[in-house]
């Protein structure tokens, strides 16, 4: 009955929301309370809404600290050194403008926003590539690679969903990965490379470089009211704050909340001391912020309403039952090769609260660390998959901002994420992550 009555809360949800029924927010509270009703768990279900709620709280409160904290700096003008140092070093030569759009893309990318990372790269880079007459879907597929595989970061979405969901720190999901993370980028490298080779060589063949001067240098224009918020002289002091807070989260010496608040605190009182601008810091970031971690603690009540329940655990036993054993140990890798393509059916959240559960409990059942579903799972679930699934508003926005229609672009980029998620499932097979 229980496992009945679980998988007919999460088809509902992933229908409610995946047909804009709902909004997530609402469907993750909605129906979960409904069933614990239907379930005969009256009253006691508020309780299994707190329980799940407090252990959401650490994971919700760094993501908004997090956002607020690399917008001020953002704000206060940190990456603008790096833009231009890319923007120079590139000059007029194919290779390298791709190269550059993949570091550049990586870094801005620092603060977990694909929509921010889209907003900031594709305006600096798009002259270039039509100066050149290089293909605008090569710049689309270039920048969602980078934002893709950088998605993976402990405050980006994607992670912080998995900790929430399996109720553990978000650096017990992401430290393990740390180095399959980097052969990611270093894979979205050499495809952005290659990809200005191979634009170099078509270029080169109808003759579009011969009157370039390959010494000229792209010049990004800033709005007075950006020049305002810049604080230029304080480039290395918010340098060395961005990687003290990093590395104190990383290695666990502080929890990731508390490193993101100290964080913010400190560089609102470095950039911004006076307490009018501060305020304005705080609001121009706040929405962003409140809408991720509404539906983070809405999400801890949906999991809280499951797992105290006891729907969760009978669903993972269920199903166990059809899985073989001998399928069992390959069960991470191979939800790490289906992660991407899992960014086209589902979004984050139906995902990592409805369905990452179930594959997480029942390989738990046969004795795996559920852990590593969720290690799998950010390999591709909404990290190299979003820029090119249609349930983002982030993909509309980059083949918005590149004049790419939606089918060219998927066309393109989705052997190149898939690939890169391949990659990564490899490379966590061979560091001995996922067993196989």
């Amino acid at each position: 009955m229980l496992a009945l009555l679980g998988l007919v809360t999460i088809l509902v949800l992933l229908v409610t929301i995946m047909t804009n029924k709902l909004s997530p927010l609402v469907a993750l509270i909605l129906v979960p309370l409904a069933a614990a009703l239907i379930g005969g768990f009256g009253l006691e279900s508020a309780g299994f809404m707190v329980a799940g709620i407090k252990k959401i709280a650490p994971v919700a409160s760094m993501f908004v600290f997090a956002i607020v904290f690399f917008g001020i700096l953002s704000d206060a003008g940190m990456m603008d050194p790096i833009i231009d140092r890319v923007l120079k070093t590139v000059g007029m030569k194919p290779s390298r403008i791709t190269l550059g759009t993949a570091i550049l893309a990586l870094i801005v990318h620092l603060d977990g926003s694909g929509a921010v990372t889209f907003l900031v790269t594709i305006p600096a880079m798009l002259p270039l590539y039509d100066r050149l007459k290089m293909r605008r879907v090569v710049l689309a597929a270039i920048a969602a690679m980078a934002a893709g595989t950088a998605n993976m970061l402990p405050w980006g979405g994607p992670t912080l969903r998995a900790a929430a969901s399996l109720n553990v720190p978000v650096t017990d999901v992401f430290n393990p990965m740390i180095g399959v993370w980097i052969v990611g980028l270093v894979s979205v490298l050499a495809l952005a490379y290659f990809l200005g080779l191979r634009e170099e060589k078509r270029l080169g063949v109808s003759g579009e470089l011969s009157d370039v001067d390959h010494t000229e240098v792209h010049v990004r224009e800033l709005s007075d009211e950006e020049k305002e918020l810049r604080r230029p002289k304080l480039f290395w002091l918010n340098i060395l704050l961005t990687i003290a807070v990093l590395g104190a989260m990383i290695s666990g010496l502080i929890p990731a909340a508390v490193s993101f608040m100290l964080g913010t605190v400190f560089a609102l009182l470095l950039n911004y001391p006076n307490p009018d601008s501060q305020k304005k810091r705080i609001d121009a970031h706040a929405k962003a912020a409140l809408m991720m971690a509404s539906i983070l603690f809405a999400a801890g009540a949906f999991t809280g309403i499951m797992r105290e329940s006891g729907m969760l655990k009978a669903m993972a036993e269920t199903a166990a039952n059809f899985v073989p054993a001998d399928f069992a140990t390959h069960m991470p890798a191979m939800v790490g090769i289906l992660s991407m393509p899992f960014s086209l059916l589902f979004d984050p959240d139906s995902y990592y609260f409805g369905v990452m559960p179930v594959i997480a409990h029942v390989y738990e059942t046969f004795g795996g660390n559920p852990i590593a579903i969720g290690q799998a799972s950010i390999l591709g679930q909404m990290t190299t998959g979003f820029p090119v699934s249609p349930l983002t508003a982030s993909t509309f926005l980059l083949i918005g901002l590149t004049g790419v229609p939606l089918g060219e672009h998927q066309r393109f980029t989705i052997p190149l994420v898939f690939a890169i998620s391949v990659i990564m499932t490899i490379a966590a097979v061979v560091f001995g992550i996922f067993p196989i």
